[in-house]
């Protein structure tokens, strides 16, 4: 996908919309709709109605937390009124605040679900790590004066793949029902003053990715052995973990759906780390209960055909009630 798209100002687009939301996270709350503080989904269905010219109401694909940023929000919404393409970008930008834009937006089938056709959600956090007080950085990354060993930290991580209780690294008020998660991949690599832990999963916990940074960076700085994160996740104690590390440095930056859907491909953000050159979708899925769940295959042939900790992804893909957030 090039970098330019045409945005069709002719044909009319009414019925199931999906459209990717990008925001600097700083002045809210966190993506979901509060009634005492400002939130990225209450600005974005404000600016929608100005479109609409009546009210709608939007689905993400996995809620942000307070100061987190994202590139590519997925979100889905019915369209109550016909407009174009072009009507449904530009009309929706210029009601919004300058720290949201909506990137594009497409019709999709009405079976598409920004939140549970998700087959995968990608983050990346963000650290600069220099002696010196960031300034153009200081609202999209993590400050970190002390020197990380990236390469320590990359393998501490690695414990973390596949299915497991992450317990130790969620938030206290987490709300999901069950602390299993299957984390695909994570990475942690230095480019000049930035070291990026990239890590997907199928969902993830209240807080987990930042707890998680808070772990790697005592790893990274020598407080703590290698082994550390696998006997974290062994504990299952979040109170027997570090800190929580700042939002300012997540970024929500892919969310992955099956390809039948057709959403536009686009590159990871953020935009200071375009220099990697990586687009969405590359990374291949692991084959796991949820995924092969959300092409089409059923629950309880999954759970029939799973033992021990995968049944518990299976049980989980039709749990309406379980939050998918950071």
């Amino acid at each position: 996908m090039p970098l330019f798209e045409h945005l069709d100002d002719i044909s009319r687009l009414i019925g199931r919309l999906a459209l990717s939301v990008e925001y600097d996270g700083s002045a809210y709350c966190g993506w979901q709709r509060l009634k005492h503080a400002p939130s990225v989904q209450a600005s974005l269905e404000a600016a929608l109605v100005k479109v609409a010219a009546t009210d709608v109401r939007v689905l993400c694909s996995g809620r942000t937390d307070t100061g987190v940023h994202a590139t590519r929000q997925i979100v889905h919404f019915d369209a109550p009124v016909a407009r174009t393409q072009k009507a449904w970008v530009f009309g929706t930008n210029a009601n919004l605040p300058r720290d949201i834009a909506v990137r594009w937006v497409v019709p999709v089938a009405d079976d598409f679900h920004a939140r549970f056709k998700a087959l995968a959600r990608r983050y990346r956090y963000v650290i600069l790590n220099q002696p010196s007080r960031p300034v153009l950085e200081r609202a999209n990354t993590t400050w970190c004066r002390e020197p990380l060993d990236a390469e320590r930290m990359h393998a501490a991580a690695q414990a973390l793949v596949g299915e497991h209780d992450f317990s130790s690294f969620r938030a206290a008020g987490c709300q999901s029902k069950t602390p299993w998660r299957h984390l695909h991949f994570i990475t942690v690599n230095r480019y000049g003053p930035l070291i990026v832990i990239d890590v997907q999963a199928n969902a993830f916990l209240h807080h987990m990715i930042r707890n998680i940074a808070g772990a790697l960076v005592a790893v990274g700085k020598g407080e703590q052995g290698a082994d550390y994160m696998a006997r974290l996740l062994a504990l299952r104690d979040r109170s027997l973990a570090n800190v929580t590390a700042p939002g300012c440095g997540l970024h929500f930056v892919d969310s992955v759906y099956d390809e039948r859907f057709g959403l536009p491909r686009e590159p990871l953000g953020p935009n200071l780390l375009a220099f990697l050159g990586e687009w969405t979708g590359e990374r291949s899925l692991p084959d796991c209960p949820m995924v092969r769940f959300r092409r089409g295959q059923p629950v309880a042939e999954l759970e029939s055909s799973q033992a021990g900790g995968a049944a518990h992804e299976a049980r989980q893909v039709h749990s309406s009630s379980q939050e998918i957030r950071e």
